[in-house]
């Protein structure tokens, strides 16, 4: 295979470059719109109440984004590549279009259920095509493309609801996301092909799976909205039994939710679902404290902690799009070289942020650096933990494998904010507070989840380990 078959090159040119648009465009918007609708809630609640119901509109969206991406595959069976993007994007829309009409914070709820469930559709539909539109050597890099578009709406959705939010026009900031989900469905729409030249077979929807994953999801994330150790334990433990009874049902159920062999850990493909849960679940502390760390501890506004806190996930961009070109060992050496790099990362920050600072120039730079490394490190494996979940996935469940990945992101988010505010909770984050109980939550708070890459070491080498052996077995003996 020459470069050109499998490089940035042939992905931009013709109508791979549209299609990548319209595909890159999808996460995109869900990406955007979470952190623009972060930025613009303390807004909407000044002005339509609900303060009480602050934390629901991210629990709210998560588990519906969950569900969409879970539904995904029927969808996409029934309606083809192209119905199914242009009914997902209508039905984010749609709940656009509820947010910005919204007076009250009940239908705000509605309107951000509707919108997660369309933002689901569009986040797994945008994985799921890359293997319908694009050419197996192109993976790869669409993977690395689509993935790093978390990075683009780190930086873009902040200052997206801050300029709306800044000139109390909050309601305009979901009037102009309904004009970007037309442009790029629309796009979608005229570029994809109808039918996925796969067979569409008739299946059940997997609702007892869903249902309890819905379940722990809602019980993990209210266990987290208060800080009380009985209250953040209780939502855990039923997560977890929630969790168990999901992995009996599933094993037993001839519908998945998952491919086959996802809870298996001898496999390759459950231990590189580990590995992608670790690290999200070790970028999850970054997303969700840091910001505070750096305004309580090192002196920055708002606004430059927000995006001293976003270099996190512009690394991950370009380790993304930088190691998306490299192939067989080396993509195997990138996917055991990822939770490494991300661990040295974790160490720097865990030295630098609890001390504290003046916010002077040269330690701002190193915490910027020891960022960029955590989120480089996350990057580097990405494309190619993605790719291996297609290629890993038993044969009958290729159609499933792509929403298993967002399904499986969106879940280990949840369970990384749960775990971050309770470990800082415990250190002192809001007892006894201030600039002592801060520096505490930070220390402690880092150190633990510095657990979360080493862990994601050993899966990442026990998985491409066991993908080595398996592609072997597969040759056959001359």
């Amino acid at each position: 295979m020459s470069d050109q078959e499998g490089g940035w090159g042939a992905l931009f040119s013709g109508r791979n470059a549209i299609r990548s648009a319209a595909l890159a465009g999808g996460v995109g918007l869900h990406a955007i719109n979470v952190y623009v609708a972060t930025t613009i809630l303390p807004s909407v609640v000044s002005d339509i109440g609900g303060l009480d119901y602050y934390a629901w509109n991210t629990t709210l969206f998560v588990v519906a984004s969950i569900i969409g991406s879970a539904l995904s595959p029927g969808l996409l069976r029934s309606r083809g590549p192209r119905g199914a993007y242009g009914w997902a994007a209508l039905l984010f829309a749609f709940g656009t279009l509820g947010c910005a009409l919204a007076p009250s914070m009940p239908v705000m709820l509605i309107g951000r259920s509707i919108q997660g469930l369309g933002g689901g559709f569009l986040f797994a539909l945008s994985y799921g095509m890359i293997r319908i539109v694009f050419p197996e050597t192109l993976w790869p890099r669409a993977m690395g493309l689509i993935s790093g578009m978390w990075g683009i709406a780190t930086l873009a959705g902040p200052a997206i609801g801050g300029i709306f939010a800044e000139i109390g026009a909050w309601r305009a900031a979901f009037w102009s996301m309904i004009l970007v989900v037309g442009l790029f469905g629309g796009i979608a729409v005229a570029v994809l092909p109808s039918r996925s030249g796969e067979e569409s077979k008739g299946s059940r929807t997997p609702l007892a799976q869903l249902v309890l994953l819905s379940l722990s999801v809602l019980a993990v994330s209210a266990g987290s909205v208060r800080a009380d150790l009985s209250w953040n334990l209780g939502g855990i433990v039923i997560a977890l039994v929630g969790l168990a009874a999901l992995v009996a049902v599933e094993t037993r159920a001839g519908q998945r939710l998952l491919p086959r062999g996802s809870f298996r850990l001898s496999t390759p493909l459950a231990l590189t679902f580990a590995t992608m849960s670790l690290l999200t679940i070790a970028v999850t502390t970054g997303e969700m404290f840091i910001p505070l760390f750096l305004q309580v501890l090192h002196g920055q506004s708002p606004l430059i902690a927000g995006y001293l806190a976003a270099v996190m996930a512009a690394g991950w961009t370009v380790g993304s799009i930088g190691s998306s070109g490299q192939r067989g060992r080396n993509a195997a050496r990138t996917i055991m070289a990822s939770p490494l790099v991300a661990f040295v990362g974790m160490l720097a920050l865990v030295w630098l942020i609890p001390t504290g600072s003046g916010g002077e120039g040269p330690t701002i730079a190193l915490l910027c650096l020891a960022l960029a490394v955590v989120g480089i490190g996350v990057g580097l494996g990405w494309p190619h933990m993605l790719t291996r979940v297609l290629q890993l996935a038993p044969e009958e469940d290729r159609d499933i494998a792509s929403a298993a990945i967002t399904t499986t992101q969106l879940f280990a988010t949840a369970i990384g904010a749960a775990l971050a505010g309770m470990v800082a909770n415990l250190a002192g984050l809001s007892d006894p507070g201030g600039i002592a109980g801060t520096s505490s939550a930070a220390f402690w708070l880092l150190a633990v989840f510095s657990a979360a890459p080493v862990l994601a070491l050993v899966t990442a080498g026990r998985s491409v380990r066991g993908a080595a052996d398996k592609a072997r077995l597969a040759v056959p003996s001359p």
